[in-house]
């Protein structure tokens, strides 16, 4: 377990997947790591290892039937804590599917795949209203899974909805990579000044690539938590899609070393505490 706290930690984002379910959708059989299962046998050694007590796992396929697969996990895996889902958001009948879904006790947050969408500005559409009102009726959290050109869009989104808490997958993604920081640096500000928006510290290894260094990551670590604060950002590890760049081990290291600024409590919060208040976790 991690020296920089002895408070158990909670891993905010991990996927689970049968590679014969996906039909086709990513990963290709090219990316050979991650073209194929991946079930929570394979991450309990993992959470084990780093004092890690819960996970909350994500979508990472836009059909209700994924969804409820990992429903199915979560009943029978106590380690993950909460499920974050999918549902069409524009669907005529959309609120009554976040209803029949939301009557599993373990589903805490929906995320459509905005990355993946042609339209930047699908987010920014006053059609999701009788959504968005049905996860908030619900409890329900927005997981936003964007890339930094989706930010404007999100921003619009979350000012039209002030009372959903969202949270910002990876960072946004930003280019790490190729060293670009703006617009991500303002677009990622404005929407930490909304103050139920909430940021994610996982993913960057993967936007960095193989020959990522924390000091290439500093900068960007350094913005969010300038932003948001501690108590807004919180800490997951992208598995299985972190094995393309990094090991579970290789990230709970380096995240010790870019949070090492910080003090006990703060690191506790983004470790687990403001997963814990988030996605409402026992």
């Amino acid at each position: 377990m991690s020296t920089s706290s002895t408070a158990p930690r909670i891993d905010a984002h991990q996927h689970f997947w049968r590679i014969a379910d996906r039909g086709g959708a990513w990963p290709p059989p090219e990316l050979a790591e991650l073209h194929r299962d991946f079930l929570p046998d394979q991450l309990e050694p993992a959470l084990a290892r780093h004092g890690v007590a819960g996970t909350v796992l994500v979508q990472s396929l836009p059909s209700e039937a994924d969804t409820l697969f990992m429903l199915d996990l979560a009943r029978r895996h106590s380690f993950i804590a909460a499920v974050v889902g999918w549902v069409d958001l524009k669907r005529a009948d959309a609120a009554a599917r976040i209803g029949a879904l939301a009557a599993d006790p373990k589903l805490r947050g929906l995320r459509p795949m905005l990355q993946d969408l042609d339209d930047e500005r699908w987010i920014d559409d006053p059609a999701l209203a009788p959504a968005v009102e049905a996860m908030l009726r619900h409890g329900l959290v927005f997981d936003a899974l964007v890339l930094p050109r989706h930010l404007p869009a999100l921003l619009a989104f979350a000012r039209r909805y002030p009372d959903l808490p969202v949270v910002i997958d990876h960072g946004a993604k930003p280019a790490i990579a190729q060293g670009a920081a703006e617009p991500w640096r303002t677009d990622l500000a404005r929407l930490a000044a909304l103050p139920r928006v909430h940021c994610k510290l996982s993913g960057l290894v993967t936007e960095s690539g193989a020959d990522w260094t924390v000091p290439r990551l500093q900068p960007y670590v350094d913005h969010i938590l300038g932003v948001f604060g501690a108590r807004r950002v919180i800490w997951g590890s992208d598995w299985p899609v972190l094995n393309l760049a990094s090991t579970y081990a290789g990230w709970v290291a380096a995240s010790d070393a870019l949070l090492a600024g910080l003090d006990e409590a703060q690191r506790r919060d983004i470790f687990g505490g403001n997963a814990q208040r988030f996605y409402r976790l026992a």
